[in-house]
């Protein structure tokens, strides 16, 4: 009785550990898929113990950067679609600032994927030229969480930075409590006696600019507007003009009032009179020679801003015309070696 009970304990522990491994319906194939997930996940994570040896500040153009990549290629390719970008920034000592990024070309072979070195050289030496205290710090793409494939992809732009960080968003995401991205870097760890490059989760900071700030408050509004047929910048000039036109009746009332005071019409109220009075006094003076200096400037920055801006109008007004230009004569030229060919 007793080997009998244990040849069945040691039947239904066979029976418990063979069962998942099965696939025979679908009910099996999510837990499965869920389990290779995860599983291809921690094959290239380090050990959780493991120190980053870098902080990173993030500037939020980076993240509306990569959202708009994201979101065009979808939209073009009418699918979701992972995409790939280069990180460019500063780094003083451990400390990294990532500020900007741009797209990069792949080639994708079966299920590999390959980064485009030419590309990225030419977008280097552009950005270069532009950003010159700026230096390729790392790159991005989305998903959920990092497998083999990006860190395949990783070890490809290890071979442009000796030492890239990854940035990864998640635009599918659902958490509203943090921002759907993580940073990681990569260090050499001893894995069945070879050497095999893993990834450490990097904590990060958001670092912002007054332009930045603004920008982002704007892409906030917008994002709760419904409509969108006026600008905010319109409605707040529209704002601003009623104020200006209340404001002038109110000053034309008073004024009235001091003119029908002084000719008799009316009584005087002293108590109405000291508030005009120090109303008059909290005006600025406007014969100053510090207001003429302040305002003359403001006066030729907005002139030199308008100025800038009909000049980057006739650029592009240029541009456009050398264009049109260029494909006339071509296919003028075309026209005549076809000529040559017949006649």
């Amino acid at each position: 009785m007793e080997q009998m009970e244990v040849d069945v304990e040691m039947t239904a522990k066979a029976s418990t550990s063979v069962a998942p491994s099965t696939s025979g319906d679908g009910s099996n194939k999510a837990p499965n898929a869920g389990t290779s997930a995860t599983t291809s996940s921690s094959n290239v994570m380090a050990d959780p113990s493991t120190v980053p040896s870098v902080t990173i500040s993030l500037h939020p153009l980076v993240i509306m950067n990569i959202s708009e990549h994201w979101t065009r290629i979808r939209a073009q390719a009418g699918e979701v679609c992972q995409v790939y970008g280069a990180l460019i920034g500063k780094q003083k000592g451990r400390n990294i600032e990532v500020m900007n990024s741009f797209e990069l070309k792949t080639d994708v072979v079966g299920d590999d994927v390959f980064i485009s070195v030419d590309y990225y050289m030419a977008k280097e030496l552009q950005y270069k030229q532009v950003f010159s205290d700026m230096d390729f710090i790392g790159w991005y793409t989305t998903g959920e969480y990092p497998t083999e494939k990006e860190l395949a992809i990783h070890k490809q732009i290890s071979e442009m930075n000796e030492c890239p960080i990854m940035l990864q968003l998640n635009p599918l995401s659902r958490n509203v409590d943090q921002l759907p991205l993580k940073l990681y870097e990569s260090v050499i760890d001893i894995v069945r006696s070879e050497a095999t490059m893993l990834l450490v989760p990097l904590t990060y900071t958001l670092a912002t600019e007054e332009a930045e700030r603004i920008g982002v408050d704007h892409v906030a509004r917008m994002s709760t507007n419904d409509t969108g047929e006026k600008s905010f910048v319109a409605e707040h000039l529209v704002a601003q003009e009623s104020a200006i036109k209340m404001l002038k009746t109110r000053i034309k009332i008073v004024l009235k009032y001091i003119q029908d005071v002084e000719a008799g019409k009316l009584s005087a109220n002293q108590e109405i009179l000291r508030e005009v009075y120090a109303l008059s006094h909290r005006l600025p003076v406007m014969q100053g020679n510090a207001f003429k200096e302040e305002f003359y400037t403001q006066c030729n920055d907005v002139g030199l801003i308008s100025y800038l801006g009909a000049m980057t109008k006739g650029c592009n007004d240029m541009n456009h015309f050398v264009n049109k230009f260029n494909v006339l004569y071509d296919r003028q030229g075309s026209g005549r070696r076809l000529r040559g060919l017949y006649y």
